[in-house]
């Protein structure tokens, strides 16, 4: 493939997909996903979920907060499709900050006939077939550059290519295997998962040490069941009835990774150590998602190490999930376990559940074959993180035609702190805010800093202000459930009168006016919480009333308000220790000694 010139129409496809600028570098922060099948749902949908906590430009040569839209397309005999290189790869051995005009494209497949039309982010989403991925990032022990023309695939454009030609979540996971095996694969390793109307699929990689292609396995997650994967690759035993990578057994015994005499293939400890960054990174995200469906469980939060078999590739839910549930599993800052993260002097007087980065929540990894690096500690990872950029729950009803089965709901900025707005798969075009804004350029009609500046705002006075968020959140996306069943019904009149582009643009009004209208009480709601919660003082912003609430007892004995101005024998005040904060209020005589006011404090 070396030499080959740009194909036919590929200015046309390169204008859509990225924008020539420069990259900025880039820092993958780390993934949770999960897959629901039917089974495991409360009317027979199954649904696909997944935070984007990545930060940088992606393989659009866009900063990823925003979501593309790609039409369904005809190509003609000979086409070419241009493969792109993915900064957040952790590779950069194509354009980089030192060489910005290198070429972004890695090199060209055989196009297809025609082309589904898709929504993508940083991954791809969900295509008008109603076939939905998802993605999280993994460490492996073997990380190849890309090179042009040789390993020119990373997990983002695998998903993409899915969507663009596929229907099903089986057919899905064989075609990237086939990409793997034909074109060669660079980067972290990765976990992409599938979803179709009926099933659920799993496709792990990594590169192969041993020359082109790949390293790849794939698993079915049984109906009944839920799957769930934090930055870990989560396939373990490798049987004769999964689809692998026909190199995988010889690569492992070449490399000393196993041996036929180990007993079965352990696809986790073949080709990684277990998770990254620091012990629990992954696994307590694990925990959580599964000991949050399935308590009966009990499981426990604990492990040994990072090849733990403590967490099942998937589980049963206690009880079958329904979109309310499914929509609030990313809201999650380990509230009520031990490692709560609104709890504790690190969340501050008001219970703030973020916590700002710093040199030990690397993303990097800890551990290899021998060793394993203490390091000086690290915040737990939550789910709802303050760097995610966006996450989406996609959902595919049994019960609507194929054309209105498929729903995305897209949340900028922070989970906890979104509102999960309704997508079509079938319509065609979004509210502007959702494919606007960079990270470097605030701009208060972008979705991403609409809600991304009131959590940033929150953290003043999280404890009240999330009260309030979560209030109009739940009220938002009830009213877009509600008006989602409305606009079926249009759309369904219309598909059985004939009129499918009728029941296409329905679905595109719906979308985008929904979209604009979340966002617009969105911007009220910050608008009223910026008067609320300024300047240290609750104000009503109807009547007002003013109140000064100042800080809960435990603060202001934990940060030596005690030890303030009360008395104008200030510094024997402060030289006094062991004074607890009690709220009361004493009087004595002036004049009175030290030493019989402070008997009394």
């Amino acid at each position: 493939m070396k030499g080959i010139s740009p194909p036919r129409g590929f200015l046309r496809i390169l204008s859509l997909f990225l924008i020539f600028s420069l990259i900025l570098p880039a820092s993958v922060s780390g993934c949770t996903i999960f897959g629901i099948t039917p089974g495991a749902s409360d009317d027979g949908s199954s649904y696909l979920g997944h935070t984007n906590d990545g930060v940088g430009r992606d393989w659009r040569d866009r900063d990823d907060i925003v979501i593309t839209y790609i039409p369904p397309a005809i190509h003609q005999p000979g086409d070419m499709r241009p493969v792109f290189f993915d900064p957040n790869s952790g590779s950069d051995a194509a354009r980089s900050t030192a060489n910005p005009s290198e070429n972004p494209v890695l090199g060209y497949i055989d196009q297809v006939p025609s082309t589904y039309g898709y929504y993508t982010g940083s991954y791809g989403m969900i295509n008008n077939q109603n076939l939905m991925s998802a993605e999280c990032t993994n460490y492996a022990k073997y990380e190849p550059p890309a090179e042009e023309n040789k390993r020119i695939f990373y997990s983002s454009e695998l998903s993409n290519v899915a969507l663009e030609r596929c229907t099903g979540a089986e057919e899905a996971v064989i075609l990237v295997g086939e990409l793997i095996d034909r074109y060669g694969y660079y980067g972290t390793g990765e976990t992409l998962i599938f979803a179709d109307a009926e099933e659920v699929w799993v496709i792990e990689m990594c590169g192969n040490p041993e020359g082109d292609g790949g390293l790849w396995v794939t698993a079915q997650v049984p109906d009944g069941e839920i799957f769930v994967a934090a930055n870990t690759f989560r396939i373990r035993e490798v049987t004769p009835d999964m689809h692998h990578s026909a190199n995988l057994f010889s690569v492992a015994e070449t490399m000393g990774w196993w041996s036929p005499s180990d007993g079965p293939l352990d696809w986790l400890s073949t080709v990684s150590y277990g998770e990254y960054a620091h012990p629990y990174y992954s696994l307590m995200r694990v925990w959580r998602l599964q000991d949050t469906l399935a308590p009966s469980l009990n499981l426990s939060p604990y492990v040994e190490d990072s090849s733990t078999r403590e967490y099942p590739f998937s589980i049963a839910p206690d009880e079958t999930v329904n979109l309310s549930t499914v929509l609030n599993l990313f809201r999650d800052h380990y509230e009520g376990t031990p490692f709560d993260m609104t709890k504790g002097p690190a969340a501050g007087p008001f219970g703030n559940p973020y916590r700002n980065l710093g040199p030990e929540d690397s993303h990097s990894n800890f551990q290899n074959a021998t060793t394993l690096e203490i390091r000086a500690g690290a915040y737990p990872r939550s789910i709802s993180e303050i760097f995610c950029s966006y996450s989406y729950v996609g959902m595919v009803r049994p019960d609507l035609p194929q054309e209105a089965a498929g729903v995305l709901w897209f949340g900028p900025a922070v989970p906890y702190e979104t509102v999960y707005a309704p997508i079509y798969a079938g319509a065609v075009n979004v509210s502007p805010s959702y494919t606007t804004g960079t990270r470097g350029t605030y701009d208060p009609d972008a979705a991403y800093w609409t809600f991304g500046f009131l959590t940033n705002w929150a953290m003043l006075w999280y404890d009240a202000m999330s009260q309030d968020i979560r209030r109009e959140q739940q009220a938002l996306e009830a009213d877009s459930y509600q008006l989602l069943t409305l606009a079926d019904e249009e759309v369904i009149a219309r598909l059985d009168a004939g009129d499918a582009a009728g029941a296409e643009a329905v679905m595109t009004t719906f979308t985008v006016e929904r979209g604009d209208a979340i966002i617009a009480s969105w911007q009220n709601l910050t608008a009223r919480m910026i008067v609320q919660y300024s300047n240290g003082i609750l104000t009503d912003p109807a009547t007002g009333a003013v109140e000064e609430p100042g800080y809960p007892d435990w603060w202001y004995n934990d940060t030596g308000y005690q030890y303030g101005p009360r008395i104008y024998q200030y510094s024997e005040l402060r030289d006094t220790p062991g004074l607890t904060y009690t709220g009361e209020r004493v009087e004595v005589p002036k004049g009175s000694l030290f030493e019989w006011i402070i008997g009394l404090l």
